[in-house]
């Protein structure tokens, strides 16, 4: 778990990949800026969720311009290595930001980003989800999940209608907003309306991952969904037997084993 101040969901996310049989650390962004190389101890990468340095330039922005000036070097071997990249909420946003989850374009800059909510105003709710395709590895076998989400800048936006359109092309929009009934959307290309989509994004995307399906950033947090009791209505019967998220954490351990 890569922290820097102002994460605060790096315990539990930790956690969950203990549950999942992994080894995890917590590492602090300065302790791997003064030593890149410890990078090369770890088989997967993960950016938690909160307010890394505040937001105060924008939601991931910070941390995200270190890693794209200070770490690229490390973070490409990293990908190229055949290891795994995961980035949730806050963690998402950084990934936009520093060139780690969609290339950049020279001179042009990312090709999607996450912005403000549509209701303006910070949105702390839960919501269904929809796997797309079986690119991810992150999501193999999982095609609905439950999970809540808490963000201000949630939206995402691609920088054009062809560069959405590419993504879609290419199997990367791969989680989405599903409707909070458990219907099927009356046309799958239209945005849902709130809150079965809580922010507005673009095509209803929840998570992208990147070429290799290797990388993932989505806004949903499915650490705190591993246990059937963190289920809203779980006394009432309808949660399963273990937490929708559980299987993300699951997975990645799994694609080592």
């Amino acid at each position: 778990m890569l922290r820097a101040p102002g994460t605060n969901c790096d315990q539990e996310t930790a956690y969950a990949f203990q549950l999942a049989g992994a080894r995890a650390e917590i590492l602090h962004i300065n302790r791997l800026l003064e030593t890149p190389a410890l990078l090369e101890r770890f088989q997967i990468l993960c950016i938690p969720g909160g307010f890394s340095y505040g937001d105060d330039l924008g939601a991931g922005r910070i941390l995200g311009s270190l890693i794209r000036h200070h770490l690229a070097e490390q973070i490409a071997r990293f990908k190229a290595d055949g290891k795994l990249i995961l980035g949730i909420c806050n963690g998402f946003q950084v990934l936009l930001k520093s060139d780690v989850l969609l290339d950049w374009e020279p001179g042009v800059g990312p090709k999607a980003t996450l912005t403000y909510n549509d209701s303006g105003r910070y949105e702390d709710r839960w919501v269904r989800l929809r796997v797309e395709g079986n690119k991810c590895v992150f999501l193999a076998g999982i095609e609905t999940m439950y999970l809540p989400v808490a963000h201000a800048e949630g939206k995402f936006v691609a920088r054009s209608q062809q560069v959405f359109q590419q993504l879609q092309a290419a199997g990367q929009l791969v989680l989405r907003y599903a409707p909070l009934d458990g219907s099927d959307p009356p046309d799958p290309t239209a945005v849902l309306p709130f809150p079965d989509n809580p922010n507005g994004s673009m095509g209803n995307v929840a998570g992208v991952c990147d070429a290799t399906g290797r990388v993932l950033g989505l806004m949903p947090h499915p650490e705190r969904h591993i246990d059937r009791t963190h289920h809203p209505q779980w006394t009432r019967g309808l949660a399963g037997q273990t937490g929708d998220g559980m299987q993300l954490f699951l997975n990645a351990v799994k694609y080592f084993s």
